[in-house]
């Protein structure tokens, strides 16, 4: 990497990211804390992590670019499994974003940091590889008793509003493919599944 790239990815700006889980609790705790860190602006949601649906972490994804740093006192504040929180630093790593949680002194800046995300991601696929074999149990053992009657399509959840940003144009495929969990052919399918349902008339 060249002076020149270089500069231009320690010049980016400084997010933070703070979240309680409702309307009830008070954020000034994190707030205080977060101003310690010298940062551009900080985004604030009051909404349970279950779901990467929130407005100010939607919100936040779609000003980010490359060079910029996203802050978290914790990684539970981004997001509240394993799966989701993968998701979202795949998603920052492949935009030249770099990821600091306070708490579990992770920086993707770092080499250090680098490798606990991939030690993550490496028990977050050992995770997915068990729940498939389980899944591949199941059916072995329901074909037997002939009670098997097929695979039935998976929901998404938050795939119509991650298609709308889509739409509007402040997120790409491949993004909202990430943070979905899903391939792009996977996506494309279940668009045009959405957009049959969509154009569909019904008769009275």
């Amino acid at each position: 990497m060249n002076a020149e790239n270089e500069q231009s990815k320690s010049s980016g700006k400084k997010y933070g990211y703070i979240r309680v889980s409702s309307d009830k609790q008070n954020l000034a705790r994190q707030i205080e804390e977060m101003n310690k860190q010298q940062l551009n602006y900080i985004f604030q949601d009051k909404q349970s992590g279950k779901s990467l649906d929130r407005p100010e972490l939607q919100k936040m994804l779609s000003i980010l670019s490359e060079g910029d740093t996203v802050v978290v006192l914790s990684v539970d504040r981004l997001a509240r499994n394993t799966k989701d929180l993968i998701s979202l630093v795949d998603l920052f790593r492949g935009k030249g974003i770099n990821f600091i949680s306070l708490k579990e002194n992770i920086d993707t800046s770092t080499p250090t940091g680098i490798f606990i995300c991939t030690i993550l991601g490496a028990l977050a696929e050992l995770e997915r590889e068990y729940i498939r074999e389980r899944q591949r149990q199941g059916i072995a053992i329901a074909k037997t008793q002939k009670k098997y009657k097929g695979r039935r399509e998976r929901k998404i959840p938050n795939f119509e509003e991650m298609t709308k940003r889509v739409r509007s144009g402040n997120m790409s495929v491949e993004e909202a493919s990430k943070l979905l969990c899903i391939s792009r052919s996977t996506y494309y399918r279940r668009l045009k599944k959405l957009e049959t349902l969509d154009n569909e008339v019904i008769d009275f």
